[in-house]
C-alpha cells in the first residue's frame, strides 16, 4: 500500500513539474494570432489582449507596461504579462525658410542665413520672414506641420530639427541637391506610443 501511495505521489508531482509555468508558455508566443489561439485553450487563467498608448493609459501597470520592449516577459504578483507589439512615432514640427542653392551663390545664401537670423534674433516674427525669404513658393508661412520620416522632410533637415529644442535658429543644408534651410523649431516633439500586451493569470 505504501509503495502504491509513493508511487501516486511521485507521478501527480511529476505531472505538476512536467506543467510548463505561464512564462514558459508565453516564451512560445510571438504574435497576436498566437496569442489570441492560447487564450481560447486557455480561459481558466483569464487571458486578455491590452491595447495601451502612452499619455492615455496612466495606471502605474500601465506605465510600466509601456516602458517594455517587444517580446519583454515579466510578472507583478500572480499576473503575468508578455509584449507583443511595440510601435514608438516621433513627430516634429518647425517654421523654415527654404534658400535655392541653385539660384544663389554660397555667398548670397550665407548672406541671406546671416541677415534672417539677426532679424529673428530681434524679434521678427519668423513666420512673416519665412513669407518674406522663403524660395519654394509655400502658402503655409514655412509651418512644415507635424511630419516623421523621410518621405516627408529630408532626412538632415529631420535629424537637425530632432537634435534640437523649441524655440532653436538654426540651419539645415541638403548639400547634394543645393537646398538650404533656416530653421525655427516651434513645438515639443510628439511621442506617441503603442503596446499590445497578453495578460493571464498564473506565474
Amino acid at each position: 500500500m505504501k509503495i502504491i501511495l509513493a508511487g501516486l505521489l511521485l507521478f501527480t508531482s511529476t505531472s505538476i513539474f512536467a506543467q510548463a509555468t505561464v512564462t514558459d508558455q508565453f516564451k512560445s508566443i510571438g504574435t497576436v494570432q498566437q496569442a489570441q489561439s492560447w487564450m481560447d485553450a486557455n480561459k481558466a487563467l483569464k487571458p486578455a489582449l491590452l491595447r495601451l498608448s502612452a499619455g492615455k493609459d496612466t495606471t502605474l501597470i500601465d506605465k510600466r507596461l509601456l516602458r517594455q520592449n517587444k517580446g519583454d516577459i515579466f510578472s507583478v504578483g500572480y499576473v503575468t504579462y508578455k509584449v507583443l507589439e511595440h510601435t514608438e512615432t516621433v513627430k516634429y514640427r518647425a517654421n523654415y525658410i527654404f534658400l535655392d542653392g541653385g539660384s544663389l551663390s554660397n555667398s548670397q545664401i550665407d548672406s541671406l542665413k546671416k541677415i534672417v537670423v539677426e532679424k529673428a534674433n530681434a524679434g521678427a516674427n519668423f513666420e512673416q520672414l519665412s513669407d518674406q525669404y522663403t524660395m519654394d513658393g509655400n502658402t503655409t508661412h514655412g509651418d512644415t506641420g507635424w511630419f516623421f520620416g523621410e518621405e516627408m522632410m529630408p532626412k538632415e533637415f529631420q535629424d537637425a530639427v530632432a537634435a534640437h529644442k523649441k524655440g532653436d535658429v538654426f540651419f539645415v543644408d541638403v548639400s547634394e541637391k543645393q537646398w538650404h534651410y533656416v530653421v525655427k523649431k516651434t513645438y515639443d516633439d510628439d511621442d506617441k506610443k503603442d503596446i499590445t500586451v497578453l495578460r493571464a493569470n498564473g506565474r
